[in-house]
């Protein structure tokens, strides 16, 4: 991909970040909510996401009008295991749902017009182009015989992540979702969380999409194998990527990354984005501070990364749905809370004298 202003995301990885958002303007947002015509803070926690969103962008009006979700799909060799209920061939099946708008990420983000891009990052089987054709390769390897990844395959993921945040920026977006499928991805995610938070596999692994008792132990055994074998709560986080994430998950990390680069919201998903931000901060640090959290996925991993991150979800609904549907309700959520900054009397225009912020 040719886009004018790309960086090379290995000199970024080198140099670190530059710098966070604007916190005075920040603050100027929060000052100006405090002028709507409700009681101070009653808005809770979207006075501060809007605020959040409004310093990234560099606007001390935030802007909604124009958000887009990213699902990268991509393929996973660990299957090969049994690891869940359906194969391979559902990836496929389930892209080009997703770029036809037919799945649940697209009907959601119509109802608020936003646009829902499918792309191929790593699909085994055969896909046309309305799923979005960055392929690095057909599916990654079976991690518990060999490393998932190149550590060149990583990097071409994560460059394209990082990449569509900046074309999409350039053609006039202002916040974007993230979110993923992939058939296997729920292993490869509990793989790098155990990994890169120390865990076991039985703490962080659950079902996925479905999985009976007896099929859970087994995705748990062949996750702690994979780690033992490589020792990989001792190595580093992108040797983790490489050698049992997914290159939906790489792709995810860039788009966290190019969020930072670039000064665009990104708007988490569930437990499989996380993994990918938590992947990205430990990579670039102060990542996080260019992100919105979504909700609070069921997947067990989901909590203790949202802690890592110091990240706090608004939305609790045991959702796991995954495809960037928590992305595209919390859009939702955010443009109600921006109308009501944007659109509601003032204390001055209400005639209302403004309430006074009290300090101990």
């Amino acid at each position: 991909m040719q886009i004018n202003g790309s960086r090379d995301i290995r000199e970024i990885l080198k140099q670190g970040l530059a710098g966070t958002y604007d916190r005075s303007l920040y603050d100027r947002i929060r000052k100006n909510w405090d002028k709507v015509a409700k009681p101070l803070d009653s808005m809770g926690r979207f006075e501060d996401l809007t605020a959040k969103v409004g310093a990234i962008q560099g606007r001390i009006d935030p802007a909604f009008e124009k958000s887009a979700i990213f699902v990268f799909c991509a393929d996973n060799g660990i299957v090969e295991e049994h690891v869940s209920q359906s194969g391979q061939e559902v990836t496929a099946i389930c892209a080009e749902n997703i770029a036809a708008g037919k799945t649940a990420v697209g009907v959601m983000a119509a109802m608020i017009r936003a646009d829902v891009t499918a792309v191929n990052v790593g699909i085994a089987n055969p896909v046309s182009d309305a799923v979005l054709p960055f392929c690095v390769r057909k599916g990654t390897r079976n991690f518990l015989k060999e490393p998932a990844m190149t550590g060149e395959e990583v990097y071409r993921a994560m460059q394209t992540g990082m990449d569509l945040v900046l074309a999409w920026k350039q053609k006039g977006y202002q916040l974007l979702g993230i979110g993923e499928m992939g058939i296997g991805n729920t292993t490869t995610s509990a793989a790098m969380a155990a990994a890169m938070l120390g865990l076991s596999a039985d703490t962080v692994t659950g079902k996925g999409a479905g999985l009976d008792e007896q099929g859970l132990t087994h995705k748990k055994e062949v996750i702690e194998q994979a780690l033992l074998r490589y020792g990989l709560r001792e190595t580093d986080t992108f040797t983790i990527l490489q050698t049992v994430g997914g290159l939906d998950i790489a792709a995810m990390a860039g788009a966290v990354i190019g969020g930072a680069v670039y000064h665009m919201p990104i708007v988490l998903d569930g437990v499989i984005s996380l993994v990918a931000a938590l992947v990205a901060e430990r990579l670039l640090p102060n990542v996080r501070d260019f992100l919105i959290p979504s909700h609070r996925s069921k997947e067990p991993a989901a909590e203790k990364i949202s802690e890592k991150l110091r990240l706090d979800p608004v939305i609790d609904a045991k959702m796991a749905v995954g495809e960037g549907t928590g992305a595209v309700m919390m859009l939702t959520l955010l443009k109600q809370a921006a109308l009501v900054y944007q659109s509601c009397n003032s204390f001055e225009a209400a005639g209302v004298e403004q309430y006074e912020r009290y300090t101990k």
